[in-house]
């Protein structure tokens, strides 16, 4: 059991974590046909875009209702209307995902009523599907944002059917905020390799994947569409990927009786072999032979490369599913955890076999971190790893100075191949230094 401490400072120097309404933009930007909305000042919407831009390195659709200190003060329904009318007029989304932020949230605006008496109003917009989420800034972080924008498009979006309409081979895949596009696109390879359907939600690997499109919009062209959220209802079964995505996948065990399976991780050789097991149970379909071959290679590279990693001493700084799975994986090759930080109190962090974690920020990381062989967090702690003169591994938001992030993939058998090659050759690098 790991022990948990709590940071006490008054002011974050140099901060881990991220606010949650880039979590929740995050988690819209993987529907199709989206625009997501901000009700807060232009400063919110324009720091949250930012943020993915930089990450992905690509236009990101966002919106805002540009609050003033006249609309603060007297209130913001009449912003929000107005931006959704707007949108409707020139976007034409499929979706809105309406956020609140930190602005709005301390002023109080009752943001479910707004929606409501929009639509009472506005009759003509009632085949528009309006995601609403609280992501206030001053409290939770990117993984909080994103988890409670997926939990509002599975209550609000999906319908109820009966049972003689569900389909015996269709799923659904519920993926957190832990998954890069690549790792989506390898997880919907595999589930479908076994004969299943599954419909991701949200499905990022269509959208924030590096890929040309055919035509410029301003709204989302790919990804999961409404017809699709609204047919979750008929799955036979919710895989949760990531522990943060257990309430929504509770939402719809609860809404249509679906049965649901959390997985805290995809990647290590244990992991993937749990989750192509459960594939084979729900579908009836042995694995396939190509995995088979993949399993049997990552053991070889496993098995050859074990002494790159024993005994190294790793420390980490990641949003909680990421923390989870990262530690779990090396963990897996032997490495020792020297510290840990992340961003907010979870109730999975505790079961993490490591002496301690530390809910802190990268001058916290940077403090524990001293006598580290490897330091592994986002493109924030390039500073701190040349101060200490340990490399760096990246992972997790944001990561500007690499290129391939939107195609990277950890997961499945290759996934964690490529992981532990890419922390191998560091260590071997270092080894190299170090003996010339």
């Amino acid at each position: 059991m790991a022990i948990i401490s709590i940071t006490s400072t008054s002011v974050a120097v140099d901060p881990l974590k991220q606010s949650q309404t880039v979590g929740a933009v995050l988690a819209f930007l993987g529907l199709k046909g989206i625009m997501p909305l901000l009700h807060g000042s232009q400063g919110c919407t324009a720091l949250t875009k930012a943020v993915l831009v930089q990450h992905f390195r690509q236009a990101i659709p966002l919106s805002s209702t540009a609050m003033t200190e006249v609309a603060t003060i007297l209130g913001g329904e009449e912003r929000v209307e107005q931006a959704i009318l707007t949108l409707v007029q020139r976007s034409k989304p499929e979706i809105i995902g309406l956020c609140s932020t930190g602005l709005v949230e301390t002023r109080g605006d009752d943001m479910g009523r707004f929606v409501k008496e929009i639509r009472h109003r506005h009759p003509e917009l009632d085949y528009l599907p309006i995601v609403l989420v609280s992501t206030p800034d001053f409290k939770g972080t990117l993984q909080d944002g994103f988890a409670g924008a997926v939990e509002s498009m599975v209550r609000e979006i999906s319908q109820k059917s009966d049972k003689q309409d569900a389909c015996p081979t269709q799923i659904t895949i519920l993926a957190s905020s832990a998954f890069t596009p690549g790792d989506v696109q390898e997880i919907k390879e595999i589930v479908t390799s076994f004969g299943l359907v599954p419909i991701v939600v949200p499905d990022l690997s269509g959208v924030l994947d590096s890929h040309i499109e055919d035509s410029s919009s301003a709204i989302t062209a790919n990804g999961t569409n409404a017809a699709q959220l609204r047919s979750i209802g008929t799955s036979v079964f919710t895989l949760a990927l990531g522990e943060s995505m257990r309430g929504a996948a509770q939402i719809l065990g609860q809404r249509f009786n679906i049965p649901y399976e959390v997985f805290g991780e995809l990647t290590g050789l244990v992991a993937v072999d749990k989750f192509l097991q459960a594939l084979s149970d729900i579908s009836g379909v042995s694995v396939p032979q190509k995995y088979r071959r993949q399993r049997r290679q990552l053991q070889h590279v496993m098995l050859e490369n074990h002494f790159y990693f024993g005994c190294k001493r790793v420390s980490l700084a990641l949003e909680p599913d990421l923390l989870w799975s990262t530690v779990s994986f090396l963990r897996s090759l032997g490495v020792e955890i020297h510290s840990a930080v992340t961003t907010t109190r979870f109730p999975l962090l505790e079961k993490l076999p490591i002496k301690s974690i530390t809910i802190g920020d990268l001058e916290d990381f940077e403090q524990l971190a001293v006598g580290s062989d490897l330091l592994i967090t986002n493109s924030h702690g390039v500073a701190i790893a040349q101060r200490l003169k340990i490399p760096l591994y990246r992972q997790g938001i944001p990561i500007f100075d690499r290129l391939d992030h939107g195609q990277f993939t950890k997961v499945g058998y290759r996934g964690t191949t490529q992981l532990l090659f890419d922390i191998g050759n560091l260590f071997l690098e270092q080894e190299t230094k170090v003996k010339h």
